[in-house]
């Protein structure tokens, strides 16, 4: 959304719940955070009016009401520039704290790569780790995206941050797999797997279009029609 022209107006729903059981209120709170709403004050959460958002706002709506508190969905016209800025404002400072949480974990795994790197320790668990939690950081970095209303520079600056993890993967794994004589500069026949081929439990950063050693490759196809026999 562009925040000079950003939308039509604003869903605004209040709700209160009874204090106890708590966990109504954590899931209500989970929900609305979950899909990127914003407080302006106390039980007060606003979303950009939007379809999907007017649905889930009324399902929640419909959930307090059930739980036995009160709950009301208000369309909110944009009446004046300085409100709609101060509203968007709010939305970006939101995700602002995200990005700058994200970005700070990228940091700590490029940091992690680097001392195993320079300590030598290029093993399968490793470079298992860093997948992981390179996985982890992509699936949290597209949950923040799809929440990202109003996106300005913190959000390309994540993203830039992701790719640069990527590469550190993809090299450190690289190194696993030298040093696992996967991978070298011997002289060995090759097999150019066609991209979309699926090779079974072979790793993924081989199943596109790579160069693989045919014993590998024969063996690994091997392991995998066992399996499947």
């Amino acid at each position: 959304m562009d925040a000079d022209n950003c939308t039509s107006g604003w869903l605004l729903l209040l709700a209160q719940l009874p204090r106890t059981p708590s966990s109504a209120r954590v899931t209500l709170w989970r929900r609305l955070r979950a899909a990127g709403a914003t407080t302006m004050i106390n039980s007060a959460w606003v979303l950009p009016d939007t379809p999907s958002h007017e649905e889930l706002l009324g399902q929640l709506q419909d959930r307090v009401i059930r739980r036995g508190g009160t709950a009301f969905v208000l369309r909110i016209p944009v009446s004046s520039a300085e409100v709609n800025e101060a509203i968007v404002a709010r939305f970006r400072a939101d995700r602002a704290r995200e990005y700058d949480e994200f970005t700070e974990r990228c940091a700590a795994l490029l940091g992690e790569i680097d001392r195993e790197s320079t300590a030598g320790k290029f093993t399968f668990a490793e470079m298992e780790e860093e997948e992981q939690d390179l996985g982890k950081l992509a699936r949290w970095l597209a949950r923040i995206q799809a929440r990202d209303f109003f996106s300005d520079e913190r959000g390309q600056q994540a993203a830039a941050m992701l790719v640069q993890c990527r590469s550190a993967v993809e090299t450190f794994s690289q190194a696993v797999y030298a040093a696992e004589g996967i991978i070298g500069s011997g002289n060995h026949e090759v097999l150019q797997v066609p991209d979309g081929t699926d090779l079974g439990g072979l790793d993924p950063h081989f199943r596109v279009g790579h160069e693989l050693p045919s014993a590998i490759f024969v063996a690994t196809a091997s392991t995998a029609l066992t399996g499947i026999a």
